[in-house]
């Protein structure tokens, strides 16, 4: 059985040619945010495999090279004669001059970081109305000296003569600058205009059309009469690509959720009583808590713990899949494991080619050699902001779309020291306050993810009662952050503080302190362990 390409099912794609851009990412994801289906392909491609997409538009993303370099990547032969409309950026707009007779310089006059574009007066459609000079976002060594033939100059800045160029006849247009960067506040605007009104493409890559189609997709991939599973976490991605699933064939999909006991308060609830009332999905969940807690017995090690978690994970999930089987009408047999794939996970691994039958035990672990899945991935097109908004078009809670990211291993990373029963309802109840505090006071959409920590392997004295206690410390890890790559901590009001801390150590037992913790990654991690 063959994977389908999962862009088969998708509208006409804005391209985005990457030549080693740093931001070739982004610049899909602005396009997607003008309501078009972008996506990246490498600079390798030949035009016939770029015209076998057939794509809407064209955009040439920067990159780190000189054109005049031996190394330099090129642009393919006939890319420019496909008859689309092109867009070049940065490095993206200088191959596009040089394929097609204009002139790049090679002057050594660097421009890096805030620039001052000066606007001509014949502006063009890109830049026309934005004033005599905007701010933009520069990154280059050579410059466009002279435009190819047919193209009208609409910008230049003190590096850059052209800087800015267009050929509404050609629709064709480009810019020296970088207009996918917040640090260009007019560029998403000059994106915009180049889509809708050079190229003329009609915005209708919306939540409401992407769920439509995926869950068509996925109708076509698993056939009349296909079976799959999917492993629910709780969190947003497979709770999404579960529901899309579901929708498209219903109770031949069964979902295995794995409570290990290391989940916050709540978490079982939400996944049995409101993802289930929201998409009818036959939900199987396994009680593994017992099981988890005696493999955790005496390990304080951190990665030991991760190592534990994971193996007992994949032997649980196992277990409830071999329950699954056995429940299935005779003669049936599961063939497809629905995963929570996100596009970027696609675009740092490769592009995502792969085969289209994996053992799956390369996946989710463990599973019996002979057991062989189908992938369905409905979300590998999608970044996370997409895939939220798909989950609201599909009705699931905000409880869930909107869920802060959570560690696999859960809340067994956020106790220092061994992992004991008594210590995950300590733990349990100290997260649920500070997330309750957190969420009344506003703050769920600054605080990317606010771990809660107990110190198990700490004690401090106190008084509480009038008397002296020796209890644990519980700790407050607040952050901001786009990709958890850096992070910075979120500045907390004081008296959201107050009440949190007041709380906890009102309401928890064995809890008498409360500390914040004020380090921005790199040098500390976001979770402790």
């Amino acid at each position: 059985m063959t994977q389908q390409d999962p862009a088969a099912a998708a509208p006409r794609p804005v391209l985005v040619v990457d030549f080693g851009a740093q931001y070739a990412q982004l610049i899909a994801r602005r396009v997607r945010e003008v309501n078009l289906y972008s996506e990246v392909i490498p600079h390798t491609m030949s035009a016939e495999e770029v015209a076998a997409k057939n794509p809407a538009a064209l955009i040439l993303s920067g990159g780190p090279s000189s054109v005049y370099a031996d190394d330099a990547p090129s642009l393919q032969p006939g890319l420019l004669e496909l008859g689309v409309p092109v867009f070049g950026i940065c490095y993206g707009f200088q191959a596009m001059t040089q394929a097609m007779g204009g002139t790049v310089a090679k002057t050594g006059q660097r421009e890096y970081g805030r620039t001052e574009l000066q606007i001509q007066s014949e502006a063009g459609v890109l830049h026309a109305d934005m004033g005599s000079n905007q701010q933009v976002w520069m990154s280059h060594g050579d410059s466009v000296s002279v435009a190819p033939e047919g193209f009208v100059v609409t910008a230049r800045t003190e590096g850059a003569p052209v800087a800015a160029f267009e050929c509404p006849e050609k629709r064709m247009a480009g810019v020296q600058y970088h207009p996918e960067v917040l640090h260009s506040p007019k560029g998403q605007e000059v994106l915009r205009r180049f889509l809708l009104e050079t190229a003329g493409l009609e915005p209708t890559w919306t939540a409401g059309n992407i769920a439509e189609q995926l869950i068509e997709q996925v109708r076509e991939q698993i056939g009349d009469e296909g079976r799959a599973i999917c492993a629910l976490s709780g969190g947003v991605d497979s709770a999404v690509a579960a529901a899309l699933v579901q929708r498209a064939i219903g109770d031949r999909l069964t979902c295995v959720f794995v409570d290990h006991g290391l989940l916050r308060a709540g978490e079982r609830e939400q996944v049995e009583k409101d993802f289930v009332a929201a998409t009818g999905a036959k939900l199987v969940t396994a009680d593994e808590r017992e099981a988890f807690l005696q493999k955790l017995a005496g390990v304080t090690e951190p990665e030991a713990k991760r190592k534990a978690i994971g193996a007992e994970f994949i032997r649980s999930f196992e277990r409830a899949v071999a329950g699954v089987l056995a429940d299935a009408p005779e003669g049936s047999s599961v063939d497809f494991l629905v995963q929570g794939t996100l596009y970027p996970d696609v675009v740092e691994s490769g592009g995502g080619t792969g085969t289209a039958n994996i053992k799956s035990h390369h996946n989710v672990g463990g599973l019996p050699d002979d057991v062989e899945f189908e992938l369905v991935e409905p979300l590998r097109l999608l970044f996370k902001d997409e895939v939220r908004a798909v989950g609201r078009e599909l009705g699931l809670p905000e409880e869930i779309v909107a869920r802060q990211p959570f560690p696999g291993p859960g809340l067994g990373i956020r106790i220092i020291g061994e992992v004991t029963e008594e210590r995950l309802e300590t733990l349990r109840a100290a997260d649920a306050i500070a997330r309750a505090e957190l969420t009344a006071a506003g703050l769920d959409d600054v605080i990317w993810q606010c771990p809660v920590v107990l110190l198990a392997d700490v004690r401090s004295v106190g008084v509480q009662g009038d008397g002296r206690t020796y209890g644990h410390p519980i700790v407050l890890r607040p952050v901001s952050s786009e990709d958890a790559m850096t992070a910075d901590w979120t500045r907390i009001p004081f008296d959201v503080l107050e009440k949190i801390s007041t709380r906890i150590t009102n309401e928890v037992e064995e809890v008498n302190r409360v500390v914040l913790d004020v380090t921005s990654k790199p040098p500390g991690t976001i979770e402790w362990e």
